[in-house]
């Protein structure tokens, strides 16, 4: 008989926790090792106890789920994550999947799908609920960023709104992070949408992540 899944539950709300642990715990091949409500918590369970499996929020106080996803992977490369979200958009999508997520489930999920997606995780196969799975093969097939080249259409700062914009940040943290006004931000985030033609914000968080401006640090 083999081992049952070890999972550690990362979510800041409690009910949501004790939920998902009170069904996996009635599953005979699962074994929830531990739940932690914030993102610091998850990596150091993981770095001690290395689950199969990890399902992770991604909105969540100290560490967002995304920068725990990237540590979690770093502690322990073997440990397979789950998101597991409320969150549709784009902006939490790309960064989750490129910090290293496996899956990306929202959590209007089913209880046993929720389930068959951990065990599909546990022996490396990947499961995305549908609408993010359309936004991801949407992306893939569009070309039209190919031929735009960020390196020589934007400044050095405009790079540095951008990462910053890739990282999920609103304009008031991005100000604090450059220590440059609010207003400064907002011109800047008008010239990369429009030198690189794109609509919003969310697509230049996209098209960050896929060019590999953020990647290439």
């Amino acid at each position: 008989m083999n081992d049952p899944i070890s999972v550690l539950i990362v979510d800041d709300h409690e009910v949501v926790r004790q939920g998902v642990r009170a069904y996996l715990d009635a599953q005979a091949d699962f074994d929830v090792i531990a739940e932690a409500s914030t993102g610091r918590k998850a990596v150091e369970i993981s770095a001690e106890h290395v689950p199969d499996v990890v399902l992770m929020d991604l909105v969540m106080s100290e560490m967002d789920g995304v920068e725990a996803t990237r540590q979690v992977k770093s502690v322990s490369p073997r440990s397979q994550i789950v998101v597991l979200t409320s969150y549709h958009q784009d902006e939490y999508i790309f960064p989750a999947l490129q910090a290293g997520a496996i899956s990306y489930i929202i959590k209007d999920v089913k209880m046993d799908e929720l389930a068959a997606a951990i065990r599909r995780a546990a022996s490396g196969e990947a499961t995305l609920h549908p609408r993010i799975a359309s936004r991801v093969i949407q992306e893939l097939q569009n070309t039209n960023h190919e031929s735009r080249n960020p390196y020589t259409t934007l400044t050095e700062r405009e790079l540095d709104v951008l990462k910053l914009i890739a990282q999920g940040m609103p304009n008031s943290q991005i100000a604090s992070e450059l220590v440059i006004s609010e207003n400064t931000v907002k011109g800047h985030v008008s010239n990369i949408l429009s030198k690189l033609q794109l609509a919003d914000r969310t697509q230049a968080a996209v098209y960050a992540w896929q060019s590999g401006i953020v990647r290439r640090e």
